[in-house]
């Protein structure tokens, strides 16, 4: 086959998976079209704009007066709802480490090492504000992402090749929208469940031409919508971006056809990459989907989870309807409904300015003068079903009046009321929190499997201590054998930072933490002192943790010169330390070099002869 015959079949080819991708997208938008309704109702309710719903049609219209007349306030209980939730949340975002494989001093070293890593990489890109991010989107949509990927472009300056700056890439985590998620299936309950799954988003042409080099023509883009079109009322939709493309990134599961998965990605009717998944990010380092989901309340049987806003938006239809009938009524008992002869004053003049103080009216001769009708007093209907529709709230959204405004009803009056009423609403709340956990815990597996995978060369990674001093570490893949993920934290939402430290109050008071000699030792007066956040006062001296520092380092040394016992060493410490390492797998090398084993073994005898001696 000729060179012109095979780039017109690679032409072919192309134009045929751009038209498959578009196509596929476009089905998956119309399917996922009511849920998508629904969250931009989610959205207006949340941003006040309560007099709106789901038409006929299937679009989000504003609903119109009955009457001129009438009032439309709209009384947002919604927001402060959704912010207490979103704040809970955000307050207990557990922290992560590794358990190591197994119980030899290589295994324990390495769960070290890749617990350092999480640690150091949710510090350096900010992971704590992408997850707050995230827990807003899954709180006001039910459903929200993370994209867990490599920025070759991120990290250290190298220097450059070929005219290119070169840099040594980080991971890179992303908060995705809903909206931007197109799965499927949508009856899959769970992203794990699905074969193939399309981000589609809006982006603008010259960053589609710096990640992929393909040069497009832009237009203005429903970020929402996702509709592209010149002739987009910018007045009426402030969701445009522009200059912008509609990029769609197909990303399918690893099948018999494809044993490494394929990623495509498209934008203006142009193939932009087409390959296999980019990343080994699954279980045993199979390829598998960059996405991690996060969802607010399951749902059955639904790929997109519910949104606490979906069901409490009911009550404040009701409420709002409630509190501007009571405001109608005010309205009319203060300015008041006037009734008048036909023919005896003039109606304009009174329409227009009222019963205002001071005004002289003017009626005819022999009929009857203007006058104000009674309304008597606002209907005790009225202000029992306002208080039942605030009850409501706090029964469907289940935070309470105490969460959201820090007043407490008057029928509380003690602390182990207020107790119960705090954990009767962390319980409605910790579904939500398990959901976040799994998350968080399916975000560090991917960080530190994306780590494998590119961290290639050795690196240097710099992270603080457990005694305050800045640890250095030099690692590249190979030491990144585990990725067995725990947390370090439980989930804490039924407590404040003052309440553990009321806690610690009453360990210490009970005792509980003194050692046989009936005080506070300093590894734990240390950790006492972090508990309560002043863990500088200790200024790291932390002794044991420096004589267990100092064994460590000579136990790397590996023996390869002779290792002098000094007097200010905690000799039994260091027995503890060297035996543990001699019996571990790391020492093999040492022990069967006789010279190196019989300089270890010496090391040892010394401290174990100082030992004896200082017992003397």
């Amino acid at each position: 086959m000729s060179q012109k015959a095979k780039r017109d079949s690679a032409d072919k080819f192309y134009e045929d998976v751009v038209k498959s991708v578009t196509e596929d997208f476009l089905k998956r938008q119309n399917e996922r079209r009511a849920v998508e309704r629904q969250w931009q109702l989610n959205l207006n309710y949340l941003s006040g704009n309560q007099y709106c719903e789901i038409s006929a049609s299937g679009e989000v219209e504003e609903t119109e007066k009955y009457y001129f007349w009438q009032s439309r306030n709209a009384y947002n209980h919604i927001a402060p709802i959704v912010d207490t939730r979103v704040s809970k949340l955000s307050r207990n975002i557990p922290v992560m480490s590794v358990r190591a494989q197994g119980e030899e001093e290589r295994d324990i070293k390495t769960a070290k090492l890749t617990t350092a890593l999480l640690k150091s990489a949710y510090s350096r890109i900010n992971l704590t504000e992408t997850i707050q991010k995230a827990i807003k989107w899954s709180e006001v949509c039910g459903t929200s992402f993370y994209f867990v990927g490599w920025d070759e472009n991120a990290g250290k300056y190298l220097g450059e090749y070929d005219g290119q700056k070169v840099y040594e890439g980080d991971i890179r985590v992303e908060a995705v929208s809903p909206f931007e998620i197109f799965p499927d299936s949508i009856c899959a309950e769970n992203i794990t469940e699905c074969s193939s799954v399309i981000r589609a988003r809006a982006v603008r042409v010259a960053d589609v031409y710096n990640r992929y080099g393909v040069s497009l023509d832009g237009m203005d883009v429903d970020v929402f919508a996702l509709s592209n079109s010149s002739t987009l009322n910018i007045g009426e939709n402030s969701n445009v971006l522009h200059d912008a493309v509609i990029l769609i990134e197909k990303y399918e599961r690893p099948s018999a056809e494809f044993p490494d998965g394929r990623y495509i990605a498209v934008a203006g009717g142009k193939i932009l990459h087409y390959g296999q998944l980019p990343y080994f990010n699954g279980v045993e380092g199979r390829r598998d989907f960059p996405f991690v989901q996060q969802n607010s309340i399951e749902k059955a049987g639904c790929f997109f989870a519910t949104s606490i806003i979906e069901r409490v938006i009911p009550v404040q239809r009701a409420y709002n309807a409630v509190k501007n009938r009571k405001q109608e009524f005010l309205n009319r008992l203060t300015m008041g409904v006037m009734s008048v002869e036909d023919g005896s004053v003039d109606v304009d003049d009174l329409a227009e300015d009222g019963l205002s103080p001071g005004k002289i009216v003017v009626y005819r001769q022999g009929t009857r003068p203007p006058s104000v009708i009674g309304t008597g007093n606002i209907p005790s209907e009225l202000i029992y079903e306002e208080e039942r529709l605030l009850n409501e709230f706090i029964l469907i959204s289940g935070v309470s009046e105490f969460s959201r405004t820090s007043n407490v009803d008057s029928n509380v009056s003690s602390g182990v009321a207020l107790q119960l009423l705090i954990e009767q609403e962390e319980a409605r709340m910790s579904a939500t929190g398990e959901n976040l956990k799994r998350a968080i815990k399916e975000i560090a597996k991917q960080i530190i499997r994306v780590f494998k995978q590119f961290a290639n060369d050795t690196r240097l990674l710099r992270v603080a201590g457990e005694s305050g001093k800045v640890e250095l570490y030099y690692f590249n893949s190979s030491d990144l054998s585990s990725d067995d993920v725990e947390f370090d934290t439980e989930n804490g939402l039924s407590y404040t930072p003052a309440q553990k430290k009321n806690a610690v109050y009453e360990l210490i008071g009970a005792g509980i933490l003194n050692d046989d000699s009936g005080k506070i030792n300093k590894r734990t007066k240390a950790k006492v002192l972090e508990i309560l956040g002043f863990g500088s006062i200790d200024n790291a001296l932390d002794i044991e943790s420096l004589h267990v520092g100092k064994a460590e380092k000579e136990n790397v040394s590996n023996f390869d010169e002779s290792v002098a016992v000094d007097e200010y060493d905690d000799h039994e410490i260091h027995v503890a330390e060297h035996t543990r390492y001699l019996l571990s797998v790391e020492s093999e090398g040492v022990r069967k070099d006789p010279q190196k084993n019989q300089r270890a073994i010496e090391h040892l005898r010394q401290h174990k002869k100082a030992l004896i001696g200082s017992a003397l």
